[in-house]
């Protein structure tokens, strides 16, 4: 009977050991990996997934980099690794290793890549910030505000735009925008 324990405890260990090591890896916002580029190219549409795809189709890529489109009018960025380079906190960028897909944080009431278009009563312009939160807190502050949408400066603009919202509209993806319910 012990046998039999030992058996199914060692068999219990090597599938969970295989699950782990078949887990997805994923990518993260927030963070760059600089060097070891061997390949670059502007991404059109400022979408972090058109660089995770460009590093699955290319054999040589092992690790990729994206920057999002910036202030000056520089276009959004995509650079390919042949190494898995060490990641470094950069709120400029999304990086990932070769297998992950692009993973936006769940960071409480934010929504990351989500644009509600429409039912805005007022907007202005904000300072660059990767989380939005002056456009967050202007919202909180205004009991007539039930959702927002901080947009991105370079998807369009020049600068960053906060735009307050008195319905809540559906979400849309977009890689240019980080929106929020408040009520």
């Amino acid at each position: 009977m012990r046998a039999l324990t030992g058996a199914f405890a060692a068999l219990i260990l090597v599938a969970a050991a295989t699950a782990m090591a078949s887990a997805p890896a994923r990518a993260q916002s927030g963070f760059d990996r600089p060097g070891g580029d061997y390949a670059s190219a502007p991404v059109p549409s400022g979408d972090p997934a058109v660089c995770a795809s460009r590093c699955e189709r290319d054999k040589a890529c092992r690790s990729w980099s994206f920057a999002y489109p910036s202030i000056s009018g520089a276009p959004a960025m995509c650079w390919l690794k042949r190494e898995i380079v060490r990641r470094v906190p950069a709120n400029c960028c999304v990086s990932g290793v070769r297998g992950a897909g692009v993973v936006e944080p769940k960071l409480g009431e934010l929504e990351f890549s989500i644009d509600r278009a429409g039912g805005d009563y007022r907007s202005f312009e904000t300072a660059a910030e990767p989380r939005g939160k002056a456009c967050a807190a202007a919202c909180q502050a205004d009991t007539r505000c039930r959702a927002w949408t901080y947009h991105r400066a370079g998807y369009g603009a020049a600068a960053p735009r906060c735009y307050l919202k008195n319905v809540i509209k559906p979400p849309h993806h977009r890689p240019c925008c980080i929106s929020g319910v408040v009520r």
